[in-house]
Order: C-alpha cells, then sequence, then structure tokens
C-alpha cells in the first residue's frame, strides 16, 4: 500500500494557506474531525454555448424607487438611465418570473456585432424582448465578481428602447465599471455596436401574473 501523503506536491506556504482559509488552527482540527464542513459556492446562473441562464422575479419597483432602491444599497444610477426609469414608456410588473438568456459578445463577429444583428440571432433562437426592469433586477441580482465571472463587462436588458430627455432611444444595462457598480443607459438604435465584453439579455419565457 502506498504511503504517499496526499500533500506531497504542496508546498509549505501552501498547506499554511489552507489552513488559514479554514480559519486557523483550531477551525483546521474541527474540519479533521468532521465538525465543519467546506461546499463548493453555488453559482446562480449556468452557461451553454455561450449562452448564460438564469431567472429573476418582478416586485411591482417603479422607476422612480429602482433610483432610490440602487443607490440606497450603494449602486450607481447614471444620468441617462435615470431619464429611462422616469419615462412613462417604463411600465414594472408584478410576481412575474423571467427565465433569461443572455447571448455573449463572443457569440458575434466584431463588425456584425450591431444591435439589430443581435436581436436577429435571439429572434431565431425564439427569444423575446424582455422588460425594461429586467436591467434593474440584474443589476441588484450579480455583483461586479459575478458579471466579470461571465465573462462580461455590461449584461444590456434589449427591452424595447426608451426615448431619453434627448429623444435618442436607449436601452438599460448593469454594467461594471471601476468606480462603482453602475446601472446605465446606452444607444438602443438599430445600428448601434457593441463590444466583445457585453451580454445581451432576452426573455426565455415568463410566468406569474402582471398586477
Amino acid at each position: 500500500m502506498s504511503t504517499e501523503f496526499a500533500s506531497a506536491d504542496l508546498t509549505a506556504g501552501q498547506l499554511n494557506a489552507i489552513v488559514k482559509k479554514l480559519g486557523g488552527h483550531n477551525m483546521a482540527l474541527r474540519f479533521l474531525r468532521d465538525e465543519i464542513s467546506v461546499s463548493e459556492p453555488t453559482r446562480s446562473w449556468r452557461e451553454e454555448d455561450g449562452v448564460i441562464y438564469f431567472s429573476v422575479t418582478s416586485d411591482g419597483t417603479t422607476g422612480e424607487d429602482w433610483i432610490k432602491r440602487l443607490e440606497g444599497n450603494g449602486f450607481r444610477v447614471g444620468d441617462y438611465a435615470k431619464q429611462v426609469l422616469r419615462s412613462p414608456d417604463f411600465k414594472p410588473t408584478n410576481g412575474v418570473t423571467t427565465e433569461v438568456a443572455v447571448l455573449k459578445g463572443m457569440l458575434f463577429e466584431d463588425n456584425n456585432r450591431i444591435t439589430k444583428n443581435i436581436r436577429a440571432k435571439a429572434a431565431h433562437r425564439s427569444f423575446t424582448k424582455p422588460n425594461a426592469e429586467l436591467a434593474c433586477l440584474i443589476r441588484e441580482k450579480f455583483t461586479d465578481k459575478e458579471i466579470e465571472a461571465m465573462g462580461l463587462i455590461w449584461i444590456v436588458a434589449m427591452h424595447e428602447p426608451i426615448n431619453d430627455s434627448d429623444g435618442d432611444p436607449s436601452l438599460l444595462d448593469a454594467d461594471r465599471r471601476g468606480d462603482g457598480r453602475w446601472l446605465s443607459a446606452y444607444r438602443g438604435r438599430p445600428d448601434g455596436r457593441w463590444s466583445r465584453g457585453s451580454g445581451f439579455a432576452f426573455s426565455v419565457s415568463q410566468v406569474g401574473s402582471q398586477h
């Protein structure tokens, strides 16, 4: 029978780091006695072939209340995003669970990553336009680290564009900049171009009742 230690390939520094991760000497001993356990963190999203899937449920929050709710929890809401949220065309739902599909920018060639092409690919997969509130629900659901783990810089809700105060059609998005967790609004015209790090959120299906 082999007497080789399972830790034979670990350095003293790595073993020390493991003990520290467990919370120190006493916690390591408790782990050995099966008094505590270590489990892998569960993700609230999954990825299949360049498409990220998850679900969210609306709660009737109005655009104005989204501004207060997000800013009150340390998020940053851009000026154009506030204009979209305050538009009469922003119409929240209540109790509607949406299964979401996010098409990653990597699915498109750089020259073809245009809003109209993205919508065409989504339609081909029978994905539909989501409610604009989806961007707010995504922003609240995921940390910047989770968005980064998806391989994305921002997630754009591909809702029906809502005009900002300048009359320009805009799309709400959750993005991770170096200076905070943002809800922003970007170009919603059919010829709008996007970066490879963009994700485009559509609705797969909806269940629930609107109030």
